[in-house]
């Protein structure tokens, strides 16, 4: 029998393997965290960066300056306590320094619709500038709020209201960990949040987490027996009094009170691995922090089971330790700052920030918590070098002019004085251009003349020569044991009896002739040495047969 087939078979996917990957890709995606490390120079953003990605830090030589890029980038993968399954991406973003060259770049990398709800940000402040922990956590808070503002479109409204009410939930449902059992509790109770205290979380509009660790805090307590150029808080008051302990603890009762005002927690850092470690949970808690419960069931009455945090952070509190301090978000309040040391007026110090803000703003007022810091920590940085004068270079025709006219002023700083007397050329033996009066020469005038008058046999030898030729002797042999100028003198035809061509005129042979006639003569006789000299060579190189010459005779 034969089986029938459906009519109407379904028609499978026109791309079968990509549908296949999107359903296993969005069941098993992997979300992306990122930290952003904000600091100044030299504060230990790289060590804290290597610490939260678990990688060992880069090894570098003492001499080689570490280099910053204009946007530090790194990233690894954040697995469970059993070290199984991947949870997530961690990215950290590192800038060199609060100039707006750099910051500006960020909001490329972080957009903030985006990243707002999967990012933590930590302020680096450093230990051994201590003066400066007030004006850097104003100039980072306030870039934060800049930050996370974005274009203000309605969809980063909503995104900075949810983070803002997850945030809120964190600071309100804060319980200190504790090894003893939980007692049981009503339901009524437990649902029934406290609201927030005085001066708790009244910035940070967005619900950022801020981090604030303060780095080399194994430093607090260095006296002067540092390396040179370092500075510490041991170095900016004598000994390790008092007066020494009141300054530390009132830098801390500064830190937790800003800290509390935008939910931030605030960490002391040492380079020991165990100390980074307590900031690396803090870190992870915070990226991992559940959402706030939904508001519908919250005003309903209705109980929610608590969402776990992956990362659960089980460390207690430290404000004793200098070098291990500990200060969660959520656990700190006014009077708990108040307790440190007596005296710190936390309400005023939240007044002092809030004057420095308006005046930021373009609103002048009192004096801000900058001043009011500085009385308390004076700053004993090196102050960087003045500027060199700036200068100005006089232009190039200015100063050849001015050169000039000096030189023109005096004679014998001018090169070109020395060849205009042709006499005192002559009498220092200045080697240079020749004018035409100094032609005088005595002795080769002389010599020509004699050879034009006979004296020297100039005219029988060319007589000579001339029989010789008409009688079809040989001219050339015969002028080849003569020097060229005399075989010249008396062989070259001339128009005029009894004249060498080498003067044309009589005229030339006095010192009185004009300068182109004297030129001649030189030309002429300098000529005549030269095909002598040339003569003479081939008459060696080639000697002439008399066999042959007599045969052909």
């Amino acid at each position: 029998m034969q089986e029938s087939r459906p009519s109407t078979p379904e028609a499978p996917p026109q791309d079968l393997w990509s549908s296949i990957l999107d359903s296993v890709s969005s069941s098993r995606s992997i979300p992306s965290k990122q930290i952003l490390l904000l600091g100044q120079p030299s504060s230990g953003k790289s060590a804290l960066a290597s610490a939260l990605l678990q990688k060992p830090p880069a090894d570098q030589q003492a001499d080689v300056q570490p280099t910053d890029f204009a946007i530090g980038y790194d990233f690894a993968d954040v697995r469970d306590e059993a070290d199984e399954d991947t949870l997530a991406r961690l990215s950290v973003y590192t800038v060199p320094s609060s100039a707006s060259s750099y910051t500006s770049l960020l909001p490329h990398f972080l957009p903030p619709r985006t990243s707002l709800p999967q990012t933590l940000v930590i302020i680096v402040l450093d230990w051994t500038r201590p003066w400066t922990f007030v004006e850097e956590l104003e100039t980072w808070l306030t870039w934060i709020e800049a930050w996370s503002k974005g274009d203000g479109s309605r969809e980063m409204e909503i995104t900075r209201e949810e983070s803002r009410e997850r945030l809120q939930s964190h600071l309100q449902h804060y319980a200190e960990p504790s090894t003893d059992p939980l007692p049981a509790s009503n339901s009524t109770l437990s649902n029934t949040l406290l609201p927030l205290g005085p001066g708790t979380f009244s910035h940070n509009s967005a619900g950022v987490p801020i981090i604030v660790a303060c780095t080399k805090a194994d430093l607090i307590d260095e006296g002067n027996d540092m390396a040179p150029g370092a500075t510490a808080m041991g170095s900016m008051v004598k000994g390790k009094g008092g007066e020494w302990e009141e300054r530390t603890d009132g830098i801390m009762q500064v830190l937790r009170t800003v800290c509390l005002k935008y939910g931030a927690g605030l960490f002391y850092a040492t380079p020991l691995p165990a100390n980074l470690q307590v900031l690396r949970q803090y870190a992870l808690h915070l990226l991992f922090m559940p959402p706030a419960p939904s508001p519908a069931m919250v005003a309903a009455g209705e109980s929610q089971a608590p969402v776990r945090n992956l990362f659960p952070f089980m460390h207690k509190p430290n404000t004793l330790d200098r070098d291990r301090i500990v200060v969660p978000a959520g656990w700190d309040s006014w009077g708990k700052i108040s307790v440190l040391r007596d005296g710190f007026d936390a309400k005023m110090w939240g007044e002092a920030w809030e004057r420095d803000l308006d005046s930021e703003e373009g609103q002048t007022g009192e004096a801000g918590a900058k001043k009011a810091y500085a009385n308390l920590v004076p700053d004993q940085g090196p102050k960087p070098p003045p500027l060199p004068p700036f200068n100005n270079p006089t232009p190039e025709q200015a100063f050849l002019a001015k050169n000039y006219d000096e030189n023109a002023k005096k004679s014998d700083r001018d090169p070109r004085g020395a060849f205009r007397n042709p006499q005192d050329i002559a009498a220092a033996g200045i080697v240079g251009p020749l004018g035409s009066s100094s032609f005088s020469l005595p002795n080769v005038e002389r010599a020509l003349s004699e050879m034009e008058t006979g004296a020297g046999g100039a005219t029988n030898l060319g007589d000579a020569a001339a029989r010789r030729l008409a009688a079809g002797g040989r001219a050339t042999t015969a002028a080849a044991g003569r020097p060229a100028g005399l075989s010249t003198l008396g062989t070259a035809a001339s128009p005029t009896a009894g004249r060498s061509p080498v003067s044309p005129n009589p005229a030339a042979t006095s010192p009185g002739g004009t300068g182109q006639s004297q030129h001649e003569v030189l030309q002429n006789f300098f000529q005549s040495l030269l095909s002598t000299k040339d003569r003479a060579s081939g008459t060696r190189g080639s000697p002439v047969k008399p066999t042959e010459e007599g045969g052909s005779s």
